[in-house]
């Protein structure tokens, strides 16, 4: 099994900048693909970001531009640099891991990952 944990969410101003990061613990050796996805109230789930285990990445066209999913394998760890916060990035995100390496624009499904963390609350004011 592998746990994941989220964490760096907050209250923010529109424009502001915030880094979430998520640490996988257990059979970390079975985190390939890491992904990022979000949802907000009366919403569904969205994906926001990937990055394979090669470090190869996806991104929504709402945050292109303007987040960075990176990882640090050595601390199990992947990191979503959010720049440019908009009220419209007000959400819960949430971090996902599988034990697969899925092409580009594969890692989009929310169903495609095995293990998932409980979230951390982004909130952008206006």
């Amino acid at each position: 099994q592998v746990q994941l944990v989220e964490s760096g969410g907050g209250l923010v101003q529109a424009g502001d900048s915030l880094r979430l990061s998520c640490a996988a613990s257990g059979r970390t050796s079975r985190t390939y693909t890491m992904g990022w996805f979000r949802q907000a109230p009366g919403k569904e789930r969205e994906f926001v970001t990937a990055i394979t285990s090669g470090g190869s990445t996806d991104y929504a066209d709402s945050v292109k531009g303007r987040f960075t999913i990176s990882r640090d394998s050595a601390k199990n760890t992947v990191y979503l640099q959010m720049n440019s916060l908009l009220p419209e990035d007000t959400a819960v995100y949430m971090c996902a891991a599988t034990n697969y390496d899925y092409g580009y624009g594969n890692a989009r499904f929310p169903d495609r990952y095995m293990y998932r963390g409980q979230g951390t609350q982004v909130t952008v004011s206006s």
